[in-house]
């Protein structure tokens, strides 16, 4: 993975929780600080189910790369929001099935910008852009963008576990329809987030990450759908709309890794009537 080349140092602030740190450690991973670690124990006060969900969208996350580097014969990945590196990354599991697959991750937060000027510096097939996916015209027509995907051909963007961390629903439908107008036919786009049962709860979800201090918006599955509405033409693939753990499951696919013990119950009683969950789609361009 390439930096960016704008030389510039992340200022990497601890004292406030970053999703892209809190989801780093709910994967078991360690680029997290003891602010983020105790804000994932306070949400999962709340919503115990938050350590599996946040899990559950992990491995749909391999399930889909592999579906659309395998089976679509995909070779083109731009991942919105992409979060910190950790087990099963999009590169690794596109270059699996087609070795010559590029990926363009974006991401802002400066953790995983560290990383991201950390990693391979060989690897002239995946980037990493500091860039804000609200702005999607930006990071179309970023040189490094532009250097690694053609837009003529088809390709697949991702929007994994991103819907919560935008408040406002007009940047977030005019992100995904800027990038969805922009692909070739025969291309994917793929959009997962938290969602409530009911609109109380997804209320009593954002009132509690307001207080953590997170930009977050949880939504209803219909709130989701409708903002998906916006795509237009879009082919809806099987099952649909569903939680992550529901497309196209694979028992034998790659496990994750461990998680830290103050998480570990979490793990291993999930309430039978979950409040919250991730849901996914995969959408088609004809």
């Amino acid at each position: 993975m390439t930096a960016p080349n704008d030389g510039s140092k992340p200022q990497i602030r601890q004292d406030v929780p970053t999703p892209a740190r809190m989801y780093d450690y709910c994967l078991g991973g360690k680029d997290n600080f003891p602010v983020d670690r105790a804000a994932v124990l306070a949400v999962h006060k709340q919503f115990p189910e938050g350590v599996h969900e946040a899990r559950n969208n992990r491995l749909f996350l391999y399930r889909l790369v592999r579906f659309l580097a395998r089976d679509a014969g995909i070779r083109q990945f731009l991942d919105m929001g992409s979060g910190l590196p950790t087990q099963a990354n999009v590169h690794q599991v596109a270059q699996r099935f087609q070795p010559d697959a590029h990926v363009v991750y974006v991401d802002n937060d400066p953790i995983v910008l560290a990383h991201g000027r950390a990693l391979l510096a060989d690897d002239r097939t995946t980037t990493v852009i500091a860039a804000d996916m609200t702005e999607p015209k930006r990071i179309l027509g970023d040189p490094e963008t532009r250097k690694l995907i053609d837009f003529a051909q088809p390709a697949a963007a991702l929007f994994l576990s991103i819907g919560h961390s935008i408040v406002d629903d007009t940047l977030l439908r005019d992100m995904l329809v800027t990038v969805w107008e922009s692909l070739a036919s025969g291309s994917y786009l793929a959009f997962s987030q938290v969602v409530g049962v009911d609109q109380a709860t997804v209320d009593e979800g954002n009132e509690m990450t307001r207080r953590l201090g997170l930009a977050w918006r949880n939504r209803t599955t219909e709130q989701v759908a409708e903002l998906l509405g916006a795509l237009t033409g879009a082919e809806l693939l099987e099952p649909g709309l569903v939680k992550v753990v529901d497309w196209r499951p694979d028992p034998d696919q790659p496990l994750l890794a461990h998680v830290d013990e103050p998480l570990r119950p979490y793990l291993e009683s999930v309430p039978e009537n979950q409040r919250s969950m991730e849901c996914g789609v995969v959408f088609r361009k004809p």
